[in-house]
């Protein structure tokens, strides 16, 4: 390496040295000053003060996920869309096609995941397996 190279890593090492303190400083004082659990009661979870009653293994069904998951998809495109709202003069007749073929897609996964049955909930039937086991 030459000196110009060795003086601009200068500045990245003491950073990078820098953060890996913090960290090793962050970790020793949660160690130092952090709780100490001595009793069962303190490990056990509770829910607003209350002490849990039975085990907390649930079963949830795959319809909350798949429901949230939708939700986080078209809850983003409201994102992308309010952005687009906001530059419109300035995308031109170019940001518009462009917000089209965006909400194309979004309504044909739409189109999709209905037609799957994603969103239904109850009883969960896959759609195009009995042609494969056939």
């Amino acid at each position: 390496m030459t000196g110009s190279t060795t003086a601009e890593l200068i500045p990245f090492i003491v950073y990078f040295g820098g953060v890996i303190l913090l960290v090793l400083t962050m970790l020793g004082l949660s160690f130092v000053l952090g709780q100490r659990r001595t009793n069962k009661a303190t490990n056990t979870p509770y829910e607003s003060g209350v002490v849990a009653v039975g085990t907390s293994q649930i079963r949830l069904s795959v319809e909350f996920y798949l429901i949230a998951i939708i939700f986080v998809i078209f809850d983003l495109e409201t994102v992308f869309i309010f952005a687009w709202a906001i530059a419109f003069f300035e995308l031109g007749w170019q940001g518009y096609f462009a917000i089209l073929v965006f909400i194309a897609m979004l309504g044909v996964a739409l189109v999709y995941a209905w037609r799957c049955g994603t969103l239904e909930w109850g009883v969960k039937t896959r759609v195009g397996l009995e042609a494969k086991d056939n």
